[in-house]
């Protein structure tokens, strides 16, 4: 029995391969000779060396990929390019559901009430600049105290910035909904606003205190009423500049 094991080890040479496969994660992969129960495993380039001959059956195995069995031939063995493609395992998925959860946020899940007031960027910087913190310092002086960082902001000049911004930023939004609720075409055609004056009509018109009121409640019909008394005004503005 010793012998004839023996032989049949003989018989046998050393074949030399590579798989290849759509990925670069070739190592690990299991290679086993059907016939003899003999086992090895790829290198990270997916190369493999394994005794074998002619008429045996290879046997390539793996999580990853799907098994793929290769009947060996004589030119298997002098073949130095002997390359084994391996297919990648593919799970698909039987039902993808899309859920909208847009509804979603603080308020409907109660971390923060409904009536909070909202505060943009520039409000939130001028509210935390101005805010007095009665309980600064609480723990050096007996009842606590009153934060400094107000007083600093104001004689430092930060206070009148932030206040700036938050009038920049409000005429901004003001721009954004007056260019939504018309078009450059009413502008031009319908209040007769010359094209390149028209950027500067807006300016004009958000400035007015009144109009960002009436344009804030977004009817749209006393907006356009107020625009036509501003128009003229506009107009007038432009024809003393252009004397």
């Amino acid at each position: 029995m010793t012998q004839t094991a023996w032989s049949q080890i003989e018989d046998r040479a050393v074949i030399n391969g590579r798989i290849t496969s759509n990925t670069s994660d070739l190592d690990g992969v299991y290679v086993v000779n059907a016939q003899t129960e003999l086992m090895a495993t790829t290198d990270v380039s997916g190369a493999f060396s394994i005794a074998a001959k002619p008429g045996e059956m290879l046997v390539f195995s793996s999580i990853q990929f799907k098994e793929n069995r290769v009947l060996l031939t004589k030119e298997n063995f002098s073949d130095l390019n002997f390359t084994v493609k391996l297919n990648m395992v593919m799970h698909q998925l039987q039902e993808v559901v899309v859920r909208n959860y847009s509804g979603i946020n603080a308020v409907s899940l109660g971390i923060i009430p409904g009536d909070q007031k909202k505060y943009t960027e520039a409000e939130r910087k001028l509210h935390t600049a101005t805010a007095l913190n009665p309980t600064a310092n609480a723990g050096t002086m007996a009842g606590g105290s009153i934060s400094a960082d107000p007083l600093l902001n104001f004689f430092s000049g930060r206070t009148a910035m932030l206040k700036k911004e938050v009038a920049v930023e409000k005429k901004e939004l003001f721009m954004k909904m007056l260019e939504r609720m018309f078009s450059i075409d009413h502008f031009v055609n319908r209040l007769k606003i010359p094209l390149e004056y028209v950027k500067g009509f807006e300016y004009y018109a958000v400035d007015n205190d009144k109009f960002t009121v009436i344009l804030n409640s977004k009817n749209k019909t006393s907006t356009e009423f107020l625009l036509g008394e501003l128009a003229v005004k506009y107009k007038e503005i432009i024809e003393r500049e252009n004397k």
